[in-house]
């Protein structure tokens, strides 16, 4: 079996995943109430989708995530009040804003150790975060920014206070990213990517360009965050500061963790576990869910995801062989 025909053995759709999303767009059809919840997982999925791109895929470490999720959100949320309400044109506009901010940073951000570049990235989102609050009359400041009034979805579908419109933009935008990822992983840059994480100095020996590599995928995933953020920003109606903080960038870190990282599903099943345990742990221990959190993140750490995470790829693998 040649290269081609291996590359196009990995693109085949398997039925796990086919049952996967038909189940995830069959919750559209979900008692209402539980839009809101699957909405917030949609979004943080997409978030820890770009965090994979460069971590799982390129090796390149950040703690500073959130500097795109939040321009993203900016974007859309500043777009929306002085240009259009429609929430498409929005999206786009953050895609480009989050995406030409990485396209800049990635010259800081790739040079040097991974110790630098963690701390560069941090540096980014902190930045960003001190603009937006020294910039009230465009960010809203300490106040967020308000005002923002988000029209219907296509024209026609309003966003409601149930969160069922809210949910089926944000999957069908997930749904979209995850294709265009699925299909970047498994092409021959994907493939360039992952030699870079595992040996650079052998990659660039065997002609690959190492450093548009990693620029084009830093970009890449700066612009996925950029369309996390905007998603929150058009779905609540409101953006704050909370979009740049640390906490953000932690956030979406701890959901690959559970997840699993350098595999698309990672995020996805990190955001559906990080997003449950939240909601139910802060309605059963509203003062110290955050404890019982950290105790469940030191567990899985310690015995749990190998495990998972082993089982359910060898589910995939047993299915790519029939």
């Amino acid at each position: 079996m040649n290269a081609q025909e291996s590359l196009k053995r990995r693109a085949r759709w398997r039925v796990p995943e086919i049952v996967f999303w038909l189940v995830a767009f069959g919750a559209l059809f979900a008692p209402a109430g539980k839009h809101l919840l699957l909405n917030e997982i949609a979004i943080l999925a997409l978030f820890a989708l770009s965090l994979d791109l460069i971590l799982g895929y390129a090796g390149i470490i950040s703690l500073g995530h959130a500097a795109f999720f939040g321009a993203g959100a900016y974007a859309a949320g500043i777009f929306c009040k002085l240009a259009t309400p429609d929430p498409t044109a929005g999206l786009v506009v953050a895609i480009v804003a989050a995406g030409a901010l990485g396209l800049a940073t990635s010259l800081l951000v790739l040079r040097g150790s991974d110790l630098t570049r963690l701390m560069v990235t941090l540096a980014v989102a902190l930045v960003l975060h001190e603009v937006a609050n020294a910039l009230p009359e465009w960010t809203g400041g300490a106040d967020g920014l308000q005002g923002m009034t988000v029209g219907p979805l296509l024209g026609t579908f309003d966003f409601d206070l149930y969160g069922r419109t809210a949910y089926a933009y944000s999957l069908a935008i997930l749904f979209v990213l995850f294709l265009l990822a699925r299909r970047v992983v498994r092409s021959p840059f994907g493939l360039s990517l992952t030699a870079i994480r595992r040996n650079p100095l052998r990659a660039a020996a065997l002609g690959v360009p190492v450093h548009r590599r990693l620029i084009a995928a830093y970009t890449l995933a700066a612009a996925y965050a950029g369309a996390a953020g905007a998603l929150l920003a058009q779905t609540t109606g409101y953006v704050s500061l909370d979009v740049l903080e640390f906490q953000r960038s932690a956030d979406v870190l701890l959901t690959l963790i559970i997840g699993g990282v350098g595999w698309l599903y990672g995020g996805i099943a990190g955001a559906i576990a990080f997003k449950i345990l939240q909601d139910v742990l802060s309605s059963s221990s509203p003062q110290f869910w955050m404890f019982w959190m950290g105790i469940f993140l030191v567990v899985l750490a310690l015995v749990g995801r190998e495990r998972l995470a082993g089982g359910v790829r060898g589910l995939f693998a047993r299915m790519a062989r029939q």
